[in-house]
């Protein structure tokens, strides 16, 4: 009966636009002490949701005091399929990029909806008593343990959760429920020696394989960072292709991604026209009307107004765009100080950068 269910479940999962799916158990984390020492490193930054109450995060239990199983799914985001799988396009050195999660709608939003409705169906097919939670990189839980538990892809040296058939470009999402379900078997998979997230990620971030410090990572400094950017960090985001949110550098380089990455045909992660490369220069415009408007149920709104602009006016810093440097002086007079002290900044190597030029 138990596995009738959990094919069951299984079955719908896929239904309802789930790639991915599989079953554990709701034992505690098996990284616990790893967990920990990560946290006590400061690798988390400003993150501290990531590091508060680490019990609740290393035991299922505490989010459902008589959880017995975990339904784990995967949602593919891939887009590019006019660059064929894996193969980013040449940047321009104008336009700003988007990584890829964030270019069409919050899968917090899409995904929540729907795991809500597999928990409904769950209820129902498991009858009286049956009860879960849903998550969606919002909860306390250890997701990629779990994932790889539940036989969903392993863990690359990048940290990414990979499916060796798949890629890693998925969003994961959990149901803890106290109905027991028959498990599925662990995936395996590994790297092998290869080192190209490593060697490619722009600000060292990956500090050693299996090991990401988040403070040198350009998807904490250009989203979960509030302040201004380290000086040291700055000028990857124009180097690394103005990525103003996020960072795919290091799924990119995968050769999982490379060679196995198929696009998604799910319509909300569809590229929304305002992620679609626009000028830099026109977004530094932007008013915070229109930032709420272009990016109303988005990832993007993570970084708000004043964090999206601060990443701009540090990728403008690598622009020899006369243009460039006429938005930057406008915007010394901007609203926000973080803003401003961003657009001080990236003018000043502009004009340190010709001035070296006039001078050779």
């Amino acid at each position: 009966m138990r596995q009738a269910l959990a094919a069951a479940i299984k079955a719908r999962a896929r239904a309802l636009g789930f790639d991915l799916v599989g079953i554990t158990g709701a034992e505690p984390s098996a990284f616990a002490e790893e967990y920990r020492d990560w946290a006590l490193r400061g690798y988390a930054g400003e993150m501290d949701y990531l590091t508060r109450n680490l019990h609740r995060r290393l035991d299922p239990r505490e989010l459902l005091p008589d959880a017995r199983s975990i339904i784990v799914v995967g949602m593919n985001y891939y887009t590019d399929a006019e660059e064929g799988p894996g193969t980013p396009a040449a940047p321009d050195p104008e336009r700003a990029v988007f990584a890829r999660y964030a270019r069409g709608d919050d899968y917090h939003d899409v995904m929540t909806e729907r795991l809500r409705e597999l928990l409904d169906f769950l209820k129902a097919e498991a009858g009286e008593g049956a009860e879960g939670r849903v998550y969606v990189d919002a909860g306390p839980i250890l997701e990629r343990e779990v994932a790889q538990r539940a036989g969903l892809g392993w863990f690359g040296k990048n940290t990414m959760l990979i499916n060796t058939r798949r890629g890693s470009y998925f969003f994961l999402g959990e149901i803890v429920t106290n109905v027991a379900l028959p498990v599925d078997e662990p995936a395996r998979g590994g790297c092998g020696t290869c080192t190209r997230c490593l060697d490619a990620c722009p600000t060292g971030a990956i500090v050693a394989p299996f090991q990401l410090d988040a403070r040198r990572c350009l998807s904490y400094l250009t989203i979960e960072l509030k302040g201004a950017i380290p000086a040291e960090f700055r000028p990857a985001l124009s180097e690394s292709g103005n990525r103003i949110f996020g960072c795919d550098i290091c799924q990119e380089v995968c050769p999982f991604n490379l060679r196995r990455s198929v696009p998604t045909e799910e319509p909300a992660f569809q590229p929304r026209e305002a992620t679609k490369a626009p000028l830099l220069v026109d977004m530094l415009k932007m008013t915070q009307e229109q930032f709420r408007q272009q990016f109303k149920g988005s990832p993007v709104k993570r970084a708000k107004w004043r964090g999206l602009l601060r990443n701009v006016a540090a990728a403008l810093s690598a622009s020899d765009d006369p243009a460039a440097e006429a938005a930057l002086i406008e915007t010394l007079s901007h609203e926000e100080p973080l803003v401003r002290e961003q657009a001080e900044w990236s003018l000043k190597a502009i004009q340190a950068r010709k001035l070296r030029k006039d001078t050779e």
